[in-house]
């Protein structure tokens, strides 16, 4: 048994169970893609940010 006819088997049959594996699947790419997008942010403008200057201004 392959894993293609193990996830045909128990995802793709029924319609409940794909809809629920795409919306699963885009709820952890969202994370995922937001995560890694503000890590590279973050690492492109670093000293350049609130986060890393707001010492400078507090009293």
């Amino acid at each position: 048994m392959s894993v293609w006819s193990a996830i045909n088997r128990n995802v793709f049959r029924r319609t409940s169970t794909f809809a629920l594996a795409v919306a699963g699947g885009t709820f952890f790419f969202e994370r995922t893609f937001e995560v890694v997008s503000v890590a590279i942010f973050e690492n492109i403008n670093k000293g350049k940010l609130w986060k890393d200057i707001k010492h400078k201004y507090e009293a």
